[in-house]
């Protein structure tokens, strides 16, 4: 059976992300994770933070995202996957690798950038490629959509899956400066079929007047949208709450609502 092709060049993702220099985003996902982590009734005395960039949790035990990840079956009760996700090869394999990794009633919290992240860039890139070349080259990541990723996390045997999100927008002079900052992120192109020679000047500058006049700000700045989405699971374990079984509610929503219940209209026959 032969395998399916490759999303990332992780070695290209390594060399990229060797070079950053600007990680104001992978600090929003610490900050995020901490909260999180604050409203949980609970004490975690085995975590680990599955990232690129260990120097960021200085206080936790770190592994780096690799396509097979480092953890001991059943050793854990946090496993974080931090801002990362969305360059796996195996979305499924990596949430799978995550919650083999806990113990029961552990949990699982992972941050990645979401299907809106970067609409602006890929809309004004894609225009501005098609115009000059008259075709269309793999610039940004693919990212899942959030209404995809709570059937992912139950796939994946995680108990009490929830899928959220947030946006951060940010401002930039130009194009230029956004793609910049990108690198220095160390969020470049790594796809694995993205393009081996540099894009043409004039698809950038068609690229940047497009972005200029379509997502300018008042005084003169760009948005770019960057969408985190958190992905929340447990270890099935007895003591969890589960649903009820239908049919066995003890009293009537109507009756709650204190409203009149109206009934359906007979199907046509």
């Amino acid at each position: 059976m032969q395998n399916p092709p490759l999303l990332t060049d992780r070695k290209a993702l390594a060399l990229h992300r060797a070079r950053a220099t600007a990680l104001f985003l992978q600090e929003e996902a610490v900050f995020e994770v901490q909260e999180r982590l604050s409203e949980v009734n609970r004490r975690f005395t085995a975590p680990v933070v599955v990232t690129a960039f260990p120097s960021l949790w200085p206080e936790m035990p770190c592994v780096p995202d690799d396509e097979v990840l480092a953890l001991t079956p059943a050793a854990q009760d946090l496993v974080v996957h931090a801002l990362s996700l969305h360059w796996a090869n195996d979305l499924v394999g990596q949430l799978v690798q995550c919650r083999r990794a806990l113990q029961p009633d552990g949990l699982f919290l992972g941050l990645m950038f979401g299907g809106q992240t970067l609409h602006e860039l890929r809309a004004c890139l894609a225009q501005a490629e098609s115009e000059v070349t008259g075709g269309l080259s793999p610039r940004v990541l693919p990212m899942a959509e959030i209404r995809d990723l709570g059937g992912l996390l139950q796939r994946a045997g995680f108990a009490l899956p929830v899928a959220d999100s947030f946006t951060k927008t940010v401002l930039y002079r130009d194009a230029f400066h956004l793609m910049r900052d990108l690198r220095a992120m160390g969020e470049g192109n790594a796809l694995a079929n993205r393009l081996r020679r540099p894009t043409s000047r004039a698809v950038l500058a068609r690229a940047a007047a497009i972005y200029a006049k379509t997502y300018a700000t008042p005084d003169g700045m760009i948005r770019a949208t960057f969408e985190i989405i958190c992905l929340t699971g447990w270890a099935p374990h007895e003591t969890q709450q589960k649903p009820l079984r239908p049919g066995s509610a003890a009293a009537r929503l109507a009756d709650a609502l204190n409203t009149a219940e109206t009934p359906l209209p007979p199907k046509d026959s």
